[in-house]
């Protein structure tokens, strides 16, 4: 007998897909569209080794199969998983193939499960390379680097025997009062789109049908506008428009899908009034019929069993998400129950049918039906050195007198204080495994590592990370006044203490007073932005004895800053520069790289100010009478050791023709728009300058134009003295705005090219589109 087809590896995946769901009973399909049980409770840590739970094999008989299982390997404290108790990279792939094996072996229709896991900032296992947390990445500027990090993260994910990576990448800062603003790229959709494609080119690897062995399927999180909750809180409301949706918010989710990514997680918030893992208009109508995607949707962790309080009743509930666009599920109460959902007449089967094939899809894109375990692999390299490469770029220079940094050798004592000094744990964000001892170098240990022979380093807390706690200060100012320079770390912390308490989402729950100490991530959300009253105390402590200050952030959000000029000669911003960030900003300050980091965000004032993000529409807002309304940072700012200045930039055409932009207007064309500026080193060291290119539309268009808007960068370097042309093509994607049809178009009218440093600090030339005499006439 033959085999069938959907066990025939050379036939196409959809023809497979249909073979394999003409043979599936209601029950299997219902279990392959469930991720029901968390993945910790799928095995046991016993004297021999690991062995599967009673737990695991119930579930995967209930529905005669498993579509996926969340988190095999996680470990954290809401976990409960330790060290003691975990699965280490020595065991990853042996656990793997015991969970596979069981399913493969024990259902009917053999079909393998897909393994899950987190990788927000590489792969959050015991033992898994931590990278810095997607801020610091978006700090960087540098989307090819990261690229390479995610594709060794990937790498290390396969070699443990996951399929699955979950990462997030299209949210976007727009409230830093957020505590998961530590996991979003920047503020601005266009950065953001540019990592989200670099990520899922490293972790999916070029784009094709199959996946290779060691590269995964990336589901980006979170679809959409989550970072627009309103205040800033966890999981509440937004108030977008749909404007607002698809100019800010929906740029990064199609770059993705554009860049082929396997999957898009649907966001706790909602949108219009309905919740995302049940609006068919954005999951069905926008993702799937404009944009054409043909990856899987995965609910956010008990998103469905929130969906109750509109449906009336969990079946109700699992039939609107399936119906809307939602494929697979995560740990809620409704989707196991679609079965009932089919038979009462609430959703029809041949959706389900829908959302089981694009699960069996790619487990066969995958390759798990030839190959479903993982075997004996030799260890993937971990990306430790990229992830210290990546800490080293982010490191933003926001202020600085011009002479207080490099260190040189004539500073021959160094007093290094704060609550973030001597902290790897707080170094390293949300979302993060146990780390083994020693692992990883604090910002004092990079410092003692580098110093020059002769060069002391001394060191004091200073006070905690959070309250009013001064007793400590006396000390730090002693220390601070005997030296030659004082680095104070201060900035705010994500770690996660073993007395923690967790929604059940895995969210933490820090009650008002912060006894845990924790200032941000998932669920830690600030109303308050300013540095605690102990740091701030601390800061203008040492300041007063008159030792040039240094201040160094170490956070996950942008903390609102006061004036610093006359407290502080230079202040950067390592954001959470990972486990060897400490080495990174040691060899900023000392000279030994230069910093290149640029803000992906507005570091605003205060909260009060609340919002600052720098493409906010302009109508004639005058700020505020008690204080401005501009940022003290802007987005894409950050300063270098040595100056730089730019020329006015130059069009090689001041006017084009809106037809030219058409799709085979651009085949044809043989001389492209270029904006081109030159950029010139008159310092006396070299230089890593981030160019970068903004487009005002000044006059036309269905809507009211924004500020201005990022539209391109290029990094350069230049030595002391050297000069360069920097050139950008002007292309629809730099001109075209979002029409009332909601799609992008580029529209007759003015517009204002600009480049320069930062978003604050440009200059401009003019560039008219015209339209068709047709259109002239009838206007």
């Amino acid at each position: 007998m033959s085999e069938p087809v959907f066990r025939d590896p050379e036939a196409p995946v959809p023809a497979r897909v249909r073979d394999l769901l003409a043979r599936m009973t209601l029950t299997e399909k219902v279990g392959q569209v469930n991720q029901r049980m968390y993945g910790w409770d799928a095995y046991e840590r016993t004297a021999s080794g690991h062995r599967l739970t009673d737990a695991f094999r119930s579930e995967v008989a209930a529905h005669d199969g498993m579509g996926a299982l969340y988190g095999l390997q996680r470990a954290d404290p809401w976990s409960g998983v330790t060290a003691a108790t975990g699965i280490g990279a020595a065991d990853g792939a042996r656990v793997s193939d015991a969970v596979q094996r069981h399913v493969v072996e024990n259902t009917r229709l053999g079909i393998p499960v897909l393994l899950v896991e987190e990788m927000p900032h590489g792969l959050q296992a015991l033992d898994g390379t931590l990278l810095p947390v997607n801020l610091t990445v978006g700090a960087t500027w540098n989307p090819g680097l990261y690229e390479e990090a995610a594709a060794l993260a990937a790498a290390q994910l396969r070699s443990r025997g996951g399929h699955v990576a979950l990462v997030s990448a299209l949210d976007l800062v727009r409230d830093p009062r957020w505590g998961r603003a530590e996991e979003c790229f920047g503020e601005d959709p266009y950065l953001a789109a540019r990592f989200t494609e670099a990520l899922v080119r490293g972790v999916q690897g070029p784009p094709g049908n199959r996946f290779a062995p060691d590269r995964a399927a990336v589901v980006l999180k979170h679809f959409a506008g989550q970072g627009a909750t309103v205040g800033g809180r966890n999981s509440a409301a937004t108030e977008l428009g749909a404007r607002e949706l698809h100019e800010i918010h929906l740029e990064a989710a199609l770059a993705g899908v554009r860049a082929g990514a396997a999957g898009l997680m649907a966001a706790y918030n909602e949108f219009d009034g309905i919740p995302c893992a049940a609006n068919r208009e954005l999951l069905t109508g926008i993702l799937r019929e404009r944009w054409g995607f043909t990856g899987l949707v995965m609910a956010d962790g008990l998103a469905l069993d929130r969906l109750v309080r509109l449906a009336g009743d969990p079946v109700a509930a699992g039939a609107l998400a399936l119906a809307a666009g939602t494929d697979l599920s995560l740990w809620d109460d409704c989707f196991p129950r679609l079965a009932q959902a089919v038979r009462r007449g609430l959703v029809d089967e041949g959706t389900l049918d829908t959302a089981v094939g694009r699960v069996l899809a790619l487990k066969f894109r995958l390759g798990l039906f030839e190959q479903p375990y993982t075997g004996e692999r030799a260890p993937a390299p971990g990306p430790e050195l990229l992830s210290e490469r990546i800490a080293r770029e982010s490191v933003t220079l926001l202020a600085h007198d011009g002479s207080t940094l490099p260190l040189t050798g004539g500073v021959r004592r160094i007093a290094v204080i704060g609550p973030n000094a001597d902290s790897v744990p707080q170094q390293i964000g949300d979302y993060t495994a146990p780390q083994r001892p020693g692992t990883g170098i604090s910002v004092l240990g990079g410092l003692r590592a580098t110093a020059p022979a002769g060069t002391e380093v001394v060191h004091a807390e200073g006070c905690g990370l959070v309250g009013g706690d001064l007793s400590a200060v006396p000390g730090a100012v002693v220390l601070a006044g005997g030296a030659d320079v004082a680095v104070v770390v201060l900035g705010g912390s994500s770690a996660r203490a073993s007395g923690t308490r967790f929604d059940a989402n895995g969210a933490a729950v820090v009650a008002s007073g912060n006894p845990v100490g924790m200032t941000c991530g998932e669920g830690v959300d600030l109303a308050e932005l300013a540095l605690p009253e102990g740091q701030s105390a601390l800061l203008d402590a040492v300041a007063a004895t008159g030792t040039p200050v240094v201040v160094v952030l170490v956070q996950g959000r942008p903390h609102a800053l006061p004036d610093l000029a006359g407290r502080a000669g230079a202040v950067l911003s390592a954001w959470y520069p990972g486990p060897w960030g400490g080495r990174a900003v040691a060899d900023v300050l000392f000279g030994v790289a230069e910093p290149v980091g640029r803000l992906p965000v507005s570091v605003p004032r205060s909260a009060a100010q609340l919002p600052v993000f720098y493409n906010v529409k302009d109508h004639g807002y005058r700020g505020y009478v008690d204080q401005p309304a501009t940022a003290r940072h802007v987005f894409g700012h950050g300063l270098s050791y040595t100056s730089v200045d730019y020329g006015p930039p130059r069009l090689s055409r001041s006017s084009v023709a809106a037809a030219e932009f058409g799709a085979q207007a651009l085949r044809g064309r043989a001389d492209p728009l270029l904006c081109t500026v030159e950029v010139h080193n008159t310092g006396g060291r070299p230089v890593q300058e981030t160019v970068q290119l903004y487009v005002r539309r000044l006059l036309g268009g269905t809507s009211w134009p924004r500020v201005r808007e990022l539209r391109g960068f290029a990094r350069i370097g230049l030595a002391p003295g050297e000069r360069a042309e920097v050139s950008f093509p002007v292309g629809p994607s730099t001109l075209a705005s979002v029409t009332r049809s909601w799609e992008r178009a580029v529209e007759p009218g003015e517009f204002a090219i600009e480049t320069g440093p930062s978003s604050d600090r440009t200059r401009a030339a003019r560039l008219t589109v015209t339209a068709p005499a047709s259109e002239v006439r009838r206007g």
